[in-house]
Order: C-alpha cells, then sequence, then structure tokens
C-alpha cells in the first residue's frame, strides 16, 4: 500500500517562511548547544550501549507502562530537543506542525498521524530519565564504519567502537544486503517508538518505515549504507524520504492554534491508537 507521491511532490506543499538552506544548521560556531549534544552521542553510542537499551526498552515484556497515545502527547510538551537547531516549539505545537502540513497537502490520514505522533518516543527522556544525547538526533548504524555522511563525524574519535578493528570495515558486523531491520542503529525515540507502535497500531508498513528511520539522515538524505539495505529497504525509501521535509520544513511555520486542532487530532489519533499501548 503506498499513497505517497514522491519526494519532490512532497516537498512542495504549504508555505515557506523559511529558506530550506537555513535548516539543519550544524556549524559548531552557530550552534554551540547542537555541537555539545552530538559531541556526547558520537561518544556513548556504541553497539554495547544499544544493545542494551534495546533490551530495556523494546522487550515487550519489559514494557508494563499502559498509556493511550493521546494521553502521552499531551504529557511529553514539556519536552525541548538539545539536538534541533531549528525550534524551540511545544512538542504538541510540532506534532501539529507535522501534520498540519501532510494535511494540508492532501495525504491520508494513516500519514497525518503518523505525522502527529512521530516524536511520541521522546518520553524516553521525561519520564525514563534517560540522557538526550540516548534519546534524540540523527541516527546511524553501530557495528560497523562510521559513514563521512553522519553530522559532526570528527567527533566519533571518541567512540569506543573505533578501537575495534571489525566495526571499522564497511559491512563491520552485518552482511550486505541484510536488511535494516536487522542493523543495530544508534538508539533513540525513533527505534522505541517503532516498537511501541508496531503490534498495537492501526498502520501500514509505510508509516512504520517513516517512524523507525525518519532520523537516519545519512540513508534517505545522502544514500549512504546502501550495500546493507534490502528490497523492501528500497521500495521503502521514498516514502520515508517523501515524510522527512513534513518533518523538517514544518518548523518554520507559524505557532499553531493548539486549541482549535485538538479536537481534530484527538479523534484522530483515537482512530489509530484506539488502545492502551506498552510504553
Amino acid at each position: 500500500m503506498s499513497a505517497i507521491t514522491g519526494y519532490s511532490e512532497a516537498r512542495t506543499g504549504g508555505t515557506q517562511p523559511r529558506p530550506e538552506d537555513q535548516f539543519r544548521d550544524f556549524q559548531e560556531e552557530t550552534n554551540p548547544k547542537v555541537a555539545a549534544f552530538y559531541r556526547l552521542n558520537h561518544q556513548h553510542q556504541t553497539l554495547e550501549f544499544v544493545l542494551r537499551q534495546k533490551d530495556t526498552y523494546t522487550v515487550p515484556e519489559k514494557r508494563t507502562r499502559r498509556l493511550r497515545m493521546w494521553a502521552m502527547m499531551e504529557h511529553l510538551n514539556t519536552f525541548v530537543d538539545d539536538s534541533d537547531p531549528d525550534t524551540s516549539f511545544t512538542q504538541m505545537e510540532h506534532a501539529m506542525q507535522t501534520a498540519e502540513r501532510i494535511r494540508k497537502d492532501g495525504h491520508p490520514r494513516w500519514m497525518i498521524a503518523t505525522g502527529f505522533i512521530h516524536d511520541a518516543g521522546k518520553v524516553l527522556s521525561v519520564d525514563y530519565n534517560e540522557p538526550q544525547w540516548a534519546v534524540v538526533g540523527d541516527t546511524f548504524p553501530v557495528g560497523c564504519a562510521w559513514s563521512d555522511a553522519i553530522v559532526f563525524h570528527e567527533f566519533f574519535t571518541d567512540n569506543p567502537d573505533g578501537e575495534n578493528p571489525q566495526y571499522q570495515t564497511p559491512n563491520g558486523i552485518y552482511e550486505a544486503g541484510i536488511g535494516l531491520d536487522n542493523i543495530h542503529l544508534s538508539f533513540g525515540h525513533d527505534e522505541y517508538l517503532f516498537h511501541v507502535v508496531r503490534d498495537d497500531a492501526r498502520l501500514p508498513i509505510e508509516a512504520l518505515y517513516m517512524i523507525r528511520y525518519h532520523s537516519f539522515y545519512p540513508w534517505h538524505r545522502d544514500s549512504a549504507y546502501a550495500h546493507l539495505t534490502n528490497e523492501q529497504d528500497r521500495r521503502m525509501l521514498p516514502e520515508v524520504q517523501a515524510f522527512n521535509p513534513y518533518d523538517l520544513y514544518s518548523k518554520g511555520d507559524e505557532r499553531p492554534d493548539v486549541t482549535a486542532l485538538t479536537p481534530y487530532y484527538r479523534e484522530l489519533v483515537e482512530e489509530f491508537f484506539p488502545e492502551p499501548l506498552a510504553w
């Protein structure tokens, strides 16, 4: 099932108050807080760390908290993402920004819902005291060589995985064509939310790819790690590319009227997430 028209068409909807080249400014001198975040992220996101986090947060039996998606979205409203150079809006405002852009361009309701909830995994920082470097930011594979396409690539000099020769080969611990589902990405809110919604939401596979890989910029923007992908990943790549501009470029829009939009989005969330989820 695919209802997305493609990357170039998806980019054109809505207003553009800021030029696109003003987004994702990762120059250390202009965004020292963002640079400090990525220094920690690249130092500590090792294969060992990722495996430990996945065992803690993605195993169904260990996710014992039950909460409806709408309640979680309201709960997250105090979080501000230190890795993001483009916005200081609340999580609810950014959720509505993203979803409203998708809605305005006439995409299906499941994609609007996906845009609205795509950052809900940031609860890891709010409720489970995980540092932001373990929750947000661009994602990248661990257990294989770090691509030059990863932002602040130079900060990997402090990552202990650099001492393991196998981890510094193109394939690393993986086989070519193994597929992204079998690759360990740096852990954060995307991977966590994917596991929360995978079995208990009424979302198509396109939505699950958007949730899981929208922060994997080296892959969907720069074509890095293509040698590790499989046929399904290649089919889903245009869907992730179509979604990403709504997340990124909507951050330049005006603040949405949260009060006026709440009834619509509450009903939408209940449609695709009718039962409490295991967090």
